[in-house]
């Protein structure tokens, strides 16, 4: 029976070992750092981008917005009636 060309080596070196720490903690603090940019972003201010994307929609399609809005007045005035 014929062996196989291929052989796997495994890293034994330390060096090699250390390298890839080195890599493996490169890629944490950098999904850290984006993460905290995205979190700054939408946890500080996330009234503003609802209340902005709700006025592009509306810009966008005034006659469905108006209809959401008479529907929930209708619901909302509904509810609190005493």
């Amino acid at each position: 029976m014929a062996e196989s060309a291929t052989s796997q080596t495994k890293p034994s070196s330390p060096e090699l070992t250390s390298r890839t720490k080195n890599g493996m903690h490169r890629v944490a603090d950098t999904a850290a750092s984006m993460g905290q940019e995205a979190a700054t972003h939408y946890v500080a201010e996330p009234a503003k981008d609802i209340f902005e994307l709700l006025r592009d929609y509306a810009r966008e399609k005034p006659d469905v917005a108006a209809m959401w809005a008479f529907g929930l007045g209708i619901v909302v005035g509904w509810k609190l009636r005493p």
